[in-house]
């Protein structure tokens, strides 16, 4: 079975990797992207793969334009934080959509059905297999939080021996570094919290926090300047200001321009 993974976190590519051997040793990854113009660009140049493993979100806009910008044959298996693209994904030749962080048994069970709705043996079942993707993506849809959700409005961070309530106002930054995620607060503070930067996304307002890059997630009154750089890129200032540059990529810059502009 060849694979071609659409995912922008190296981190994360790497991890469904390592599921995808131990559910399917037989798979093999013909190569991993982190953009819709590397995703359409590979698929114009190979032949389709027997599976695609994709994120929604990547580095230069949603997986989904790759589906609708060409005839993509394979099937399809989501991985996202996100639950909103859920009826677009299932136009896309879904198998099926797994919410991060994918579980070993999720992703096995996602595999079984795709080696049931490719066997010629199935084909009498293959409405029933795609009504059964369409009854467990309504059931997602009805259990998972709608649009308005309540984000998380404060973090519990640890101070030596004390706990301490941290409402999202009174945080700057979050830094993901050596496999820790570190917290800033706006008076300069720093905790240890156990999150990742992808698990942060899905529980942080979009409106209010932004993945600026692999390391960093800010808040919106964080962000002081915007400096051009190189190739397209932008340098910003945070305030309280990090001991390494931030740097966004040329794929994100227009998406932290809109951010910021509201």
């Amino acid at each position: 079975m060849t694979v071609l993974i659409l995912e922008d976190e190296y981190p994360a590519a790497e991890r469904l990797q390592r599921l995808l051997l131990e559910a399917a040793p037989e798979a093999q990854v013909l190569a991993s992207l982190d953009s819709v113009a590397s995703a359409l660009a590979w698929l114009a140049a190979h032949p389709a793969p027997d599976l695609i493993l994709s994120d929604i979100q990547l580095a230069d806009g949603l997986s989904l334009e790759v589906f609708e910008q060409t005839l993509v044959r394979s099937p399809v298996i989501f991985t996202t934080a996100y639950d909103a693209y859920a009826i677009r994904a299932f136009k896309a030749n879904s198998v099926d959509y797994l919410l991060k962080p994918v579980k070993l048994t999720e992703l096995q069970v996602a595999l079984t059905k795709l080696r049931e709705w490719r066997s010629p043996a199935a084909s009498p079942q293959a409405a029933g297999i795609a009504d059964d993707t369409a009854r467990r993506l309504e059931r997602l849809l009805d259990s998972l939080p709608r649009p308005d959700r309540q984000y998380k409005t404060r973090f519990l961070v640890r101070s030596g021996e004390q706990l301490l309530p941290l409402a999202v106002e009174q945080i700057a930054w979050f830094q993901s570094r050596h496999e820790n995620t570190t917290l800033v607060a706006t008076d300069g503070r720093r905790f240890v919290v156990d999150y990742t930067l992808e698990q942060l996304e899905s529980l942080l307002d979009p409106r209010q926090f932004f993945r600026l890059n692999r390391q960093f997630i800010a808040q919106l009154a964080a962000v002081q300047r915007l400096h051009s750089h190189f190739n397209g890129k932008l340098l910003l200032d945070l305030q309280p200001a990090p001991t390494e540059e931030v740097l966004v990529s040329r794929e994100k810059a227009n998406a932290v321009k809109q951010w910021l502009e509201g």
